[in-house]
């Protein structure tokens, strides 16, 4: 092992970082997205009878925002409980993006690593190369078999090295981020079973519906006899005006 790690060269430093960084992320990944951590057996059945009794407190909200990610927004929507179904709907949507979020952590470094890990073998490749043509041009064009080696071990050795790491990597970035997307879809789910059960408030009417629904006041059919004081009458001509005319 040392001899292999020896004919890499400088180069086989980053790629054992790379591999060791991504089997701690990998195992970190099983761990947070256990099923148990992420999406339990019956916490909507029971934040819904939570909802419905009436006895419900902050303990019990901080109880269920404490046991799962999807405890985080099933807990959001309880304290949101009471306001309009528009409200709670935002309040789900913005706690599930956080959830969301922090599932996906990890997932940014996985993917890097499987992705500069070949490069990094490429890279070996290039400077081993670079190493046999120098040895060559050293020696006027013709150089020993023997000379050579240690160059084209670097290329070869680095670029192996370098696809091992990124292969795994890549296929557990690509099992991880569809597990993430299936948690996804199921809390969404559950938040919309959740929501069908909690009292919402009822919005306020219009002003416009108030206004249009308004009756006339009684005095504007039946004026008083003020009313008609004040609005002036149109008066007949004479009879003695009618005769001048006439």
């Amino acid at each position: 092992m040392d001899t292999f790690l020896e004919a890499g060269g400088w180069l086989m430093i980053p790629l054992v970082l790379s591999s060791f960084v991504a089997i701690a992320v990998i195992l970190a990944l099983f761990m947070t997205l256990k099923k148990s951590k992420v999406l339990p057996d019956g916490l909507t059945e029971k934040a819904k009878k939570l909802a419905k009794s009436g006895k419900m407190t902050s303990g019990h909200i901080q109880q269920i925002r404490d046991s799962s990610l999807l405890g985080r927004v099933l807990a959001t929507g309880l304290e949101s409980q009471g306001k309009p179904r528009h409200v709670i709907k935002e309040n789900i949507e913005e706690s599930g993006r956080h959830v969301i979020h922090s599932m996906d952590k990890f997932m940014t470094t996985l993917g890097t690593i499987a992705a500069i890990a070949p490069l990094l073998g490429l890279l070996g490749t290039v400077v081993g190369m670079i190493v046999v043509f120098n040895e060559m041009l050293r020696q006027g064009g013709v150089a020993n078999p023997a000379d050579l080696a240690g160059g084209i071990s670097q290329a070869l050795v680095t670029t192996a090295f370098g696809i091992s790491i990124a292969v795994p990597a890549l296929i557990f970035h690509r099992y991880f981020r569809g597990k993430i997307n299936d948690y996804a879809i199921a809390m969404e789910m559950e938040a919309v079973k959740l929501l069908g059960g909690l009292p919402t408030a009822t919005p306020p009417t219009s002003s416009r519906q108030v206004v249009g629904k308004s009756k006339m006041p009684a005095n504007a059919k039946n004026p008083s006899p003020q009313m008609r004081k004040a609005v002036p009458q149109k008066r007949k001509p004479s009879a003695t005006k009618r005769e001048s005319v006439a």
